[in-house]
């Protein structure tokens, strides 16, 4: 494991050079190999010097992080390493792990999105990540704020599992305050980077991360995401990576259903419940269907369904309601109180309503 972690480290060797010395070299036979061999191989003086003069005392620490509980790496030729993502172009040679290395060969759906998303995105991702865990799905994401953490808590809500792959080294958490979230994930999923400890966060870290997220899965749903995004990306990948990929569509009047509405147009499957995704990917359900989203909108009597029915995804004036439906003010006013309450809407500005479920 010390060369492959020495190879990780030496400047100039990045995951394509890496891959690419792996055709004819393990690394402990390259660290044999002459200054002039290794020039002869395409390696600049830099990553020559670095090969023929390693720094252990780095090394000696990332082996001592290997050595903590529950902490583990992976190499391109282990046979747990993840079959799904060997498929894709630039596979990691070498993944971190924390948590059970053996949920990465599990089927996964990716679910990405937004980091600012509307109370009505991250109740869907929830949502959906608790019922596609509940039929054997492990759900993957990139512990990002908004739409990544509320699909790491579906998961763990269902007691399903969960895997987050991070753009730092797995001993930093990023960001910050999903810290206890993580430690979650930890106990009964696993955390991956193809980063070692000590790494930062930076910016040219997210996007390697993204092709991990999506090579990993065997589907890749969109939740709420602005037309310039880094969840467009991941899905593009997905896309290149001939993954399935679904998005949730939205208004036309709100910037984060445009990312999506954009994916959807470009031939992602739209998805209104999670049957849409079963149906794509039936062969890996783990149980029957039984966990389908809830239709508790039979729960409602007909006054209260035939005002819920016109309340669009957008704000809904009062007026617009007492206009359609003949009803007073106060029992509309109190009926969407009732509904709010239940979760099928959220009050916005101006007095409006906008339905949510």
């Amino acid at each position: 494991m010390k060369y492959w972690l020495a190879l990780l480290r030496t400047p100039g060797v990045g995951c394509r050079t890496f891959l690419r010395l792996l055709q004819t070299h393990t690394p402990p036979l390259l660290f044999t190999e002459s200054a002039q061999a290794l020039v002869a191989l395409g390696l600049k003086s830099e990553s020559v010097l670095a090969i023929k003069n390693p720094d252990w005392t780095t090394i000696d620490n990332d082996l001592s992080w290997l050595e903590q509980q529950n902490n583990c790496a992976i190499t391109l030729f282990d046979p747990h390493y993840p079959a799904q993502l060997k498929e894709i172009a630039d596979p990691p040679p070498l993944l971190f792990v924390r948590g059970n290395p053996g949920l990465l060969s599990l089927p996964q759906i990716a679910i990405v999105g937004s980091r600012n998303p509307s109370s009505s995105g991250k109740e869907t991702a929830f949502s959906f990540a608790k019922t596609l865990s509940r039929c054997g799905f492990a759900i993957t994401s990139g512990l990002a704020l908004g739409i990544d953490a509320a699909s790491h808590e579906g998961a763990l809500h269902a007691n399903g599992y969960t895997i987050a792959v991070a753009g730092t080294g797995l001993d930093r958490i990023y960001p910050a305050r999903h810290k206890e979230l993580a430690i979650e994930i930890v106990k009964t999923g696993a955390m991956v980077s193809e980063f070692p400890p000590g790494t930062a966060a930076k910016a040219n870290h997210f996007p390697r991360r993204n092709r991990i997220i999506s090579g990993l899965c065997q589907g890749l749903l969109v939740v709420e995401a602005a037309k310039q995004s880094g969840s467009l990306i991941t899905a593009r990948m997905a896309l290149e990576q001939n993954r399935e990929v679904f998005a949730i569509p939205g208004s036309i009047h709100n910037p984060l259903a445009r990312g999506c509405n954009a994916l959807i147009r470009e031939g992602a499957k739209l998805v209104e419940t999670t049957k849409d995704i079963l149906e794509e990917l039936h062969q890996y359900i783990q149980q029957d269907e039984k966990y389908s989203l809830p239709t508790s909108q039979s729960k409602l009597d007909l006054e209260q369904q035939t005002l819920l029915n016109l309340v669009m995804f957008s704000p809904t004036s009062i007026d617009n309601l007492v206009e359609n439906t003949g009803f007073s003010v106060e029992v509309i006013s109190s009926t969407l109180l009732i509904l709010e309450l239940q979760g099928y809407l959220e009050a916005t500005a101006g007095g409006c309503y906008t339905r949510i479920k």
